[in-house]
């Protein structure tokens, strides 16, 4: 009995994850199907003539003369056996080419949320319930963090410890001194939004009975804040923090791009602009697939920072 009723949320985790996933594959299909341009240009490259005889070669050693529903579900086939296809213009394995390039860019959002989470950690109990004057300097840094595009503090990093001090390289992705520009860059606007969820809750914990009674037992206001206050203000952060390293994905294209760096921002670009269908969709499936890990990891957070979830 106890065995069932555990194998029931695991399989509607499992027909949920992939549920999204195949919507995923979908919804990347359909939308590359409607964007103008052909494919086969694209193998050839700009400026390559060839021959009609040729350009219907590698139309039928593509599929690509067949209907876009025979297409789909030819392509789902191969999904479903672990085959992401083959790279239109590179001409290699989808799995390989992503499979290369995601390290990089583990890299990089690792040590990015690590970055945010520990500055808005510190930022929020510093500041929360403290007086007005300090926690308004440190709200105004948050907005002008969060409200930064990403590829301007970029830029701006890199002309102030690059160029001018020489501190850090200006691009590439040799050893960790060139980690840590892109990191601090896509961490800025991650722990401005963090910090400002935390302080809330936290300012929210501080007033609670719980609090009040900590105080009264003799706590200092620090281990009120950190043994009892913090972990009642974790869920939303927690949520949110999950929500947001998947962004990170996303946000790696204009940050690697700016510095230069390999990793899957320069791979989804160049699948992109190239309509490469296999690889663009690989791409969107890792992405699916980063989400639904994320998901299912913070619902066992949940039953680490909050007992109660656990008897429920």
């Amino acid at each position: 009995m106890r065995a069932t009723a555990l194998l029931r949320p695991v399989a509607g985790r499992l027909a949920a994850a992939l549920a999204v996933l195949l919507g995923a594959a979908t919804l990347a299909f359909l939308t590359l199907q409607l964007i103008p341009g052909d494919p086969v240009s694209v193998m050839l490259g700009p400026g390559t003539a060839a021959s009609p005889e040729v350009r219907a070669e590698i139309t039928r050693t593509y599929g690509l003369d067949r209907p876009v529903a025979v297409q789909y579900l030819h392509y789902l086939g191969h999904l479903f056996t672990g085959d992401l296809g083959e790279s239109y213009q590179l001409q290699r394995p989808v799995a390989g080419l992503i499979g290369e390039q995601l390290w990089p860019t583990v890299q990089l959002a690792l040590f990015a949320l690590l970055l945010a989470v520990t500055a808005a950690l510190v930022l929020a109990v510093a500041t929360a319930g403290r007086n007005r004057a300090l926690r308004g300097l440190a709200t105004f840094a948050e907005l002008l963090a969060v409200s930064t595009p990403s590829y301007w503090t970029g830029i701006l990093l890199l002309t102030a410890f690059s160029f001018r001090l020489q501190i850090f390289p200006v691009a590439g992705a040799q050893d960790f001194a060139s980690l840590v520009l892109p990191a601090v860059t896509l961490a800025l606007s991650l722990a401005g939004v963090l910090a400002q969820v935390l302080r809330e809750g936290l300012e929210t914990a501080l007033g609670q009975p719980f609090a009040v009674t900590a105080r009264a037992r003799g706590l200092s206001a620090t281990a009120v804040r950190l043994r009892h206050a913090l972990r009642h203000a974790a869920i939303p952060l927690v949520t949110l923090t999950g929500w947001l390293t998947g962004s990170l994905l996303g946000g790696a294209v204009l940050v690697e791009t700016v510095f230069g760096r390999p990793g899957i921002g320069a791979l989804t670009l160049q699948a992109a602009t190239n309509k490469d269908i296999p690889l663009v969709i690989g791409l969107v499936l890792l992405s699916a697939f980063v989400f639904v890990l994320l998901s299912t990891l913070i619902d066992l957070l949940y039953l680490v920072i909050d007992p109660r979830l656990r008897t429920r």
